[in-house]
């Protein structure tokens, strides 16, 4: 045996093997990564530039031949949108910076203290930061073996949740030593979230009154995905009715709709935007509105919904609008993340 591989091997072996006190003890933890979609540095044109030529990249996304794709999104799109998203975000964005990120931040804080020192707990976003790759980085770098990574998104989806695991796997290319892995690919099942989720309308609903339709919103996407075979749309409707069903409420006064679409092809209906047109025309004047698919506020939750949509509604006769925020960083919500997890450690 050579020296310089001797010398390679007892570095091994000391590092890995006979750990000091202390790096055993992080071996021996398991590393938890929470993760959620992502969010610019800045309300800035330039800053968002980058994170939607980061976002709108990703072929989970936009399912659309590269080639032409790529001459769409660098020749039209983000010429225009970046300054148009620059002035929505501006309108959210608080002294903490983000709403997404700081909410999602204080999430990571709770788990970590309720999980206790045997967990190593990491936030990252799919697009901007903290980014997937630096927070995989430090788990490497503690010489964690195992890693739970948990996208908080509780429907399925591809353009999410699929798109999460892309980017941990890609990372892990990179490694010579993978770690053991396990990837929770949604919880709509989860008895503590339904229950969460249920008693946050029903919070609502005892402070304002029951409304004459709740409408659970969620991130659209094209049809075409469904038609290939995405489960999300089926997993929304399923999160509406059992959420409906804990309530105790009528079928007919809960209804499911999707938002945020762009483009001119067809994307799952029925359409937020359009739905709160029509209703008030069928004598439906107040309403209450959630969207169940995002675990933390952003700008599809606190600018499109509280702010566009309540326009639609009442500039079309509707008379009370409420937003039911996101679970965030509520008790109850932390609970069922970290029933989650549990389940899985």
């Amino acid at each position: 045996m050579s020296n310089r591989y001797r010398a390679i091997t007892d570095r091994v072996e000391e590092r890995f093997h006979h750990p000091d006190p202390e790096t055993r003890a992080l071996q021996q933890k398991t590393g938890v990564l929470l993760t959620n979609l992502g969010t610019p540095d800045a309300p800035e044109a330039p800053a968002l530039r980058r994170y939607l030529a980061e976002f709108l990249s990703d072929p989970r996304v936009i399912e659309v031949p590269r080639l032409l794709w790529k001459t769409i999104l660098h020749g039209v799109i983000l010429r225009v949108r970046p300054k148009k998203s620059a002035a929505a975000y501006a309108k959210i964005w608080t002294e903490e910076g983000s709403p997404l990120l700081a909410i999602s931040q204080r999430q990571s804080e709770a788990v970590q203290q309720a999980l206790g020192e045997q967990v190593v707990v990491k936030l990252a976003m799919r697009y901007g930061n903290p980014s997937i790759p630096k927070a995989m980085r430090e788990f490497q770098e503690l010489g964690i073996r195992r890693i739970v990574v948990l996208p908080l998104y509780p429907q399925y989806a591809a353009p999410t949740t699929a798109s999460t695991f892309d980017a941990v796997s890609d990372e892990l290319k990179t490694w010579r030593w993978v770690p053991s892995i396990s990837f929770i690919s949604g919880y709509v099942d989860n008895p503590l979230y339904l229950s969460a989720l249920a008693q946050s309308v029903q919070d609502h609903i005892n402070e304002h009154g029951l409304p004459d339709r709740i409408l659970f919103s969620y991130h659209g996407m094209p049809k075409r995905y469904l038609d290939n075979g995405d489960p999300y749309h089926c997993l929304c409707c399923k999160t509406t009715r059992l959420v409906q069903e804990k309530l105790g409420l009528e079928k007919e006064r809960c209804m499911t709709t999707f938002q945020s679409r762009f483009g001119r092809e067809e994307w799952l209906k029925p359409y937020t935007d359009e739905t709160l047109e029509q209703l008030p025309k069928e004598g439906v004047k107040h309403i209450a509105i959630l969207s169940p698919a995002f675990s933390v506020d952003c700008l599809e939750t606190l600018e499109e919904l509280e702010m566009e949509n309540r326009d639609y509604f009442m500039e079309a006769g509707g008379e009370t609008y409420h937003y039911i925020p996101a679970l965030n960083d509520r008790e109850d919500h932390i609970a069922a993340i970290v029933d989650v997890l549990r389940r899985e450690l």
